[in-house]
């Protein structure tokens, strides 16, 4: 991973991005993408962790934050790795997953789990202006997906609530 993305200032604002191994189309199930909110929500409630900004895409998920807490590093770290174990028990347990054995044999084997690439791309947001180009880029990256055609009509982001459309899925901290 490059010097450029690692987190320096752990109570510093990031822009990340966490992918699964190989691109796979994982978030294409509600039940795997609220386990990813949930966990989200447990961060927030017990870690510290702030979100100013979010999109889970199918295979990926944007997210500006911060905390107040913890090390940013270490709530990363947590997720991923309780999201990991616990989607792949929710695709293992889920008796009507049509690609359970492709998708239990690409992301896991044996017991070791190889769920989310490694890194997550940190990028620290120096200004309002940074803020603004990436809160764009997350809210914009289900219409360049083609998966709506107004990026507030996207219900796993954060946009729909900062655009006044409707209350989010999760809380937001506002960045000042």
């Amino acid at each position: 991973m490059a010097l450029t993305y690692r987190i320096y200032d752990q109570q510093g604002i990031y822009f990340i991005t966490c992918t699964v191994n190989q691109w796979v189309d994982v978030f294409t199930r509600k039940e795997y993408v609220e386990i990813l909110l949930e966990s989200l929500k447990y961060c927030q409630r017990h870690k510290g962790l702030e979100i100013f900004s979010w999109v889970v895409m199918t295979n990926h998920i944007h997210l500006i934050i911060g905390t107040n807490k913890n090390n940013l590093s270490d709530i990363i770290r947590d997720f991923k790795k309780f999201t990991s174990s616990k989607i792949i028990a929710a695709i293992r347990d889920n008796k009507k997953e049509s690609r359970r054995n492709w998708l239990l044999w690409l992301l896991s084997k044996q017991e070791n789990v190889f769920f989310w690439q490694n890194g997550y791309h940190a990028e620290e947001i120096t200004g309002l202006d940074f803020f603004n180009i990436k809160q764009d880029y997350i809210h914009h990256n289900p219409v360049r997906a083609g998966l709506v055609e107004k990026e507030e009509d996207y219900l796993y982001s954060s946009c729909g609530e900062i655009y006044g459309v409707r209350k989010g899925l999760l809380e937001l901290t506002t960045f000042i």
